[in-house]
């Protein structure tokens, strides 16, 4: 039996720092798939990122301007002869794959009904970051808003239980930084949507394959190494975070279970401004005042 025929897209702004590591992981990490195609789709770096991408032997595209993860993956996969592929791997430039990684997510996708396989993320000193997550519901919101994601445990969105972790199977969603679809899920699903430009993309894409009949395996023996949860959260950014959670919500719920959520969210936003957290500023700001939310990144 032949091996999976896969492509990678690696999604780059300003990447040239991280960039070599993740790519450097690719053949072993490749180990299981016929590694067809690696593609850099570069969001108009200020540094040298695509230069690096070459130098490796990458094949490249410019998005012309920063517009987001989404528009990243798909001006590489548009370069991608998918009619040559079973399935294409989207990446975080600062993930990298230990070794056989892509073959445990490509042997997940044989199951039937499963379209998309997401591995288990790691920081750089090998502990488990979580990357599960529930059906985003209005009761989650109200516990993380009164008690904190982690102290919310099984009410929470966040799936942090380190068992749950350690289990193959179904789940709801996962975090996008390492994601391997099969091409029959891309077809159905289409697009990413760019109009998220960072934070939900990956949900809204998992939560519409799954409307299509494609589920999410969640694969633990497929490791990622994923740096950038370890590095610190950009507290500009949380607000674009807390904004696009609630047009997540606004697009699969009523209106008053929108209005629900959407004042959980500013409420928890809300306590934890008050506790000195400059990301919880930033989201709460958003929130309550359309004039702050961001509606481009920076070279966007």
């Amino acid at each position: 039996m032949s091996e999976p025929r896969c492509g990678v897209v690696i999604v780059t702004y300003n990447s040239a720092d991280v960039l070599p590591g993740c790519l450097d992981s690719l053949d072993a990490g490749a180990c299981g798939v016929d590694l067809v195609a690696v593609v850099v789709a570069d969001n108009n770096s200020d540094d040298n990122s695509l230069e690096v991408a070459a130098a490796a032997g990458a094949s490249t595209v410019q998005v012309g301007r920063n517009a987001g993860y989404a528009a990243g993956f798909n001006a590489g996969a548009a370069t991608l002869d998918l009619a040559d592929l079973d399935a294409v791997c989207v990446l975080n430039p600062d993930c990298r794959l230990c070794p056989g990684a892509l073959g445990a997510l490509a042997e997940a996708l044989q199951r039937p009904g499963f379209g998309i396989a997401a591995p288990r993320l790691v920081n750089p000193d090998g502990t488990v970051q979580p990357t599960l997550r529930r059906m985003p519901a209005v009761h989650r919101a109200v516990a993380e808003a009164l008690l904190g994601g982690r102290l919310a445990g099984r009410w929470s969105e966040l799936i942090m239980s380190s068992e749950r972790h350690a289990e193959p199977g179904p789940a709801v969603w996962a975090t996008g930084a390492a994601l391997l679809m099969s091409v029959a899920t891309l077809r159905d699903t289409g697009d990413w949507d760019e109009s998220f430009l960072l934070y939900s993309e990956e949900t809204d894409f998992i939560l519409r394959a799954a409307e299509q009949g494609w589920a999410l395996w969640y694969e633990p023996s497929a490791v990622v190494e994923h740096i950038g949860a370890a590095s610190g959260f950009n507290p500009s950014l949380a607000g674009l975070m807390a904004v696009n959670k609630v047009r997540l919500f606004r697009r699969r719920r009523g209106l008053p279970s929108t209005v629900a959520y959407a004042v959980a969210l500013t409420a928890g936003e809300g306590l934890r401004a008050l506790a000195g957290r400059p990301g919880s500023r930033a989201a709460f700001a958003a929130l309550v005042l359309p004039s702050r939310r961001l509606t481009r990144l920076v070279g966007g």
